[in-house]
């Protein structure tokens, strides 16, 4: 926590949801407690936890909707252990090596509503995270590198939830993401990172594109499902 974010504590007292601990949106403990995600997803997506859990529903929705961005810094915290043991599997099962780390993006409409991409920000604390165990240990061993403008939302799409039949949300989603730069990702394996995962469509129409662009191997992980 910084400076600013310590004096505006003081002056604007922030609580856990979950269990009230002061200067806290959403603490460790909480989120590490919070129910996995059980409902299944395609076998490349790996979500973290149960987004019907209360507690994850509205940290989620705080962070997308409310500017809580130090909330970024605590899903980070959680997903970055669990990314690198699955990266230790797959590097010996798959050669999944050297990956490019990469947030679905906003349209450019929706991103100036928003003032920020919420994946974008959970990237760039992932990336703090991996600098700082490199300063820690005094090792240079990167275990991904992030490409923000790689990915790209050409079309203004409707939001997804509110499309409920899966076939439409495909349709709506179609075409909707274009690769810039793309020698930046042919033949490169890939982590796309989103904060909620319901169909997969985004996930899936945004794979589609990076393949069509020489990607190698692509996964994906989400906050919740």
């Amino acid at each position: 926590m910084n400076i600013l974010d310590t004096i505006l504590n003081i002056v604007f007292p922030v609580n856990c949801i979950a269990c009230g601990k002061r200067g806290f949106d959403l603490c460790l403990k909480c989120l590490s407690d919070s129910p996995s995600a059980e409902r299944e997803s395609a076998n490349w997506i790996f979500p973290f936890f149960d987004y019907r859990h209360p507690p994850i529903k509205k940290s989620i929705w705080l962070l997308k909707y409310k500017g809580k961005k130090r909330l970024a810094s605590v899903f980070a915290e959680i997903m970055y252990g669990r990314i690198i043991e699955e990266l230790s599997e797959l590097s010996v099962m798959n050669n999944f090596r050297e990956p490019i780390l990469i947030p679905i993006p906003l349209s450019k409409r929706r991103y100036r509503e928003r003032g920020y991409n919420q994946a974008e920000l959970i990237c760039r604390e992932l990336m703090k995270i991996d600098s700082d165990i490199n300063l820690r240990y005094s090792v240079d061993i990167k275990n991904f590198r992030l490409e923000k403008n790689v990915l790209v939302k050409i079309k203004e799409t409707e939001h997804q939830v509110n499309i409920k039949d899966r076939k439409e949300r495909l349709k709506n989603l179609s075409k909707s993401f274009s690769v810039k730069n793309s020698e930046l990702v042919k033949n490169r394996n890939i982590i796309l990172i989103d904060d909620v995962l319901t169909t997969g469509a985004t996930l899936t129409e945004a794979k589609k594109t990076l393949k069509q662009s020489g990607a190698k191997k692509i996964i994906a992980f989400t906050i919740a499902h």
